[in-house]
């Protein structure tokens, strides 16, 4: 790139490989520069010995993911003169918010070993290559930033009410997990509305321990959990998978849920029941179309449900309830639903 960037940042995918981890765990003095990852990326996991994601949600110069619209990336693209897309596609959008592609003034390069992903990318320069080679070079090849200001680490105020509410807010819900959660478990998440609360509270840290769609295609949470977790029984691996699923995904693909009984896999489904397509109504609204119908969701016995398809269930109200049956769910020996009221929210689109 011509010049020196004063102010670079990154972007990374799953396909970003397992030394770049490494890597970004020893950079703050080499490479001070703020990451962020794709706003729906479908998994930071291995998927071959060579690919991998790139930074801990815990790191502190993780910043967050990217914005779902074209205005979003920009607004938070803002203020930095270099952009390098490591392993990731240029942009991925959801709503159409329009705004600037890339700021005036703002150089971007992309480092893919995809050649479809580089030929659409919208702009920038791209390079194909194998990811983990670039970032190899790269590391070495910048000059020590130690003069270099670094930037704040991500807010996690993680804001809890001073009296429980009824029904619980998402952030009580992952409050609740985070306290519960045993640290090698896998996250399936397909709780749309709610993943922003899910990297405030419960960040990705490991390898291969989140997987979720990349497209936004509804009930594709719950077939995947059982996935992850014949994949897990295969491989022999011994953990358990927390699948984080709304009521609305939960009701396309419920059937998934007998395989899992079936095989007593150690999966936990927390579902979200807030009556109604929370993503959804949110979208509605950001195109101006509020009060679309067919999106609440009244009148389902989730609960009584999964018991029908073999599985234990449980209801609860209260974050003490549901640390409890999470708990209790654990040590099943099989699958277990747990169904969770919850209030309705904005997505953060």
């Amino acid at each position: 790139m011509p010049g020196r960037p004063s102010r670079p940042s990154s972007r990374n995918s799953p396909t970003t490989s397992r030394t770049s981890w490494h890597c970004r765990r020893r950079r703050p003095s080499r490479w001070p520069t703020p990451s962020r990852r794709s706003p729906a990326a479908r998994r930071w996991s291995t998927c071959t010995p060579r690919q991998d994601w790139a930074t801990p949600e815990d790191h502190p110069l993780f910043r967050g993911p990217l914005g779902m619209s074209v205005k979003t990336v920009s607004d938070r693209l803002t203020g930095h003169d270099l952009v390098i897309v490591i392993g990731a596609e240029v942009f991925r959008y959801y709503p159409y918010v329009p705004g600037d592609y890339l700021l005036a003034g703002t150089e971007l390069l992309h480092i893919t070993n995809d050649p479809s992903v580089a030929a659409y990318a919208r702009m920038g320069d791209s390079i194909l290559g194998d990811t983990r080679t670039a970032v190899e070079l790269l590391v070495d090849l910048v000059a020590d930033g130690a003069a270099r200001t670094a930037p704040q680490p991500m807010p996690r105020p993680r804001l809890l009410p001073p009296a429980p509410n009824n029904p619980l807010t998402p952030p009580e819900v992952y409050a609740a997990l985070s306290r519960v959660r045993p640290p090698d478990a896998v996250i399936v998440n397909e709780s749309t509305s709610t993943m922003a609360q899910q990297v405030e509270w419960i960040p990705t840290v490991r390898s291969g321990s989140f997987f979720a769609t990349a497209s936004g295609g509804i009930g594709w949470g719950t077939p995947a959990a059982v996935g992850v977790a014949l994949g897990d029984r295969e491989g022999g691996v011994t953990r358990p998978v927390i699948g984080l699923i709304g009521d609305g995904s939960f009701q396309y693909s419920v059937q998934g849920i007998w395989t899992a009984a079936q095989h007593r896999l150690p999966i936990v489904y927390v579902v979200m029941r807030n009556h109604e397509y929370s993503i959804l109504k949110s979208f509605a609204e950001l195109e101006e179309t509020p009060g679309v119908p067919g999106l609440d969701l009244p009148g389902l016995d989730i609960a009584s449900l999964a018991r029908g398809y073999g599985c234990r269930a449980a209801e609860v109200e209260t974050a003490e309830d549901l640390e409890k049956e999470f708990t209790a769910a654990l040590n099943a020996g099989t699958t277990t639903v747990i169904v969770v009221s919850t209030r309705p929210q904005k997505a953060m689109l």
